[in-house]
């Protein structure tokens, strides 16, 4: 009884560790988000002409979009490495749950890291063809439109489905995907981090709609994506969001087509 209750404590101390820690991180990047990140948005809607990118601007960029998504992600993340580090307590091995599950979140978020490297290399296509506002917003509604109507189909697809469901079930993908030692807690990180990228991508691309620095929107985006892999059978969720971003896809594209006619 006495070692239960030890066990016990054990596995929800290491749990507060990490949760913490998680917590501590996400924090963080709200924070430098809300600062600006590092961005001078006081001539974000002058309207200015297409200039090349220097080193600096891009790494700057990067950097935005990698906290932006460790901003987004990393909560609906927090129950799968909650339960990481229960697990590799129990196991009782000469790992530290507590470092193994950070190496899990470090593969995480370099999977994201990956992610940002795309994306801002789309912003910087848009940018460069005078596609996007100062606040990294799409200032084609034909853009707009194909954006939201791509995003809304690709909810129904297999693989929407498919990432989804690994990404709702932590049990499912630790039983599944386990994999032994400290380098296996990073390797676990980099799947789960693919799948939620599968899951989630084009929901990310929604940012370039009302704008990548719109924190209301990232606020709004990263609330959904909670719901979508927090809640027990949101299918129903996922349908839903489909079916209003196609709605609105359409929308956009008919009113881009009749600006376009009418010009």
């Amino acid at each position: 009884m006495t070692g239960t209750w030890t066990l016990e404590q054990t596995l929800r101390h290491d749990r507060l560790i990490v949760a913490i820690g998680i917590a501590t991180v996400v924090a963080f990047s709200w924070g430098y988000l809300l600062a600006g990140a590092g961005i001078d948005m006081s001539m974000a809607d002058m309207p200015m002409d297409p200039e090349p990118w220097s080193l600096a601007q891009a790494g700057l960029m990067f950097a935005m979009w990698w906290v932006m998504m460790v901003a987004m992600m990393v909560p609906s993340a927090a129950p799968t490495i909650l339960l990481f580090t229960a697990i590799k307590r129990r196991q009782a091995t000469t790992d530290s749950p507590v470092v193994a599950s950070w190496l899990f979140l470090a593969g995480y978020v370099v999977i994201w890291a990956g992610f940002s490297l795309v994306a801002v290399s789309l912003q910087w296509g848009l940018d460069q063809a005078g596609l996007l506002s100062g606040m990294m917003a799409s200032t084609s509604t034909v853009l707009a439109g194909a954006i939201l109507l791509t995003a809304g189909l690709y909810q129904f697809t297999p693989l929407k489905h498919a990432c989804l469901h690994y990404c709702q079930s932590p049990i499912m993908f630790l039983s599944w995907y386990w994999k032994p030692g400290t380098l296996g807690a990073f390797r676990m990180g980099l799947l789960h981090g693919g799948y939620c990228v599968g899951c989630c991508w084009f929901l990310m691309a929604l940012l370039f709609v009302a704008g990548v620095m719109n924190l209301a929107w990232v606020a709004a985006v990263a609330i959904y994506v909670a719901f979508e892999k927090l809640l027990p059978r949101s299918q129903w969720l996922s349908r839903a969001a489909g079916v209003a971003l196609i709605v609105a896809g359409v929308l956009f594209l008919a009113f881009g087509a009749t600006a376009f006619a009418s010009h």
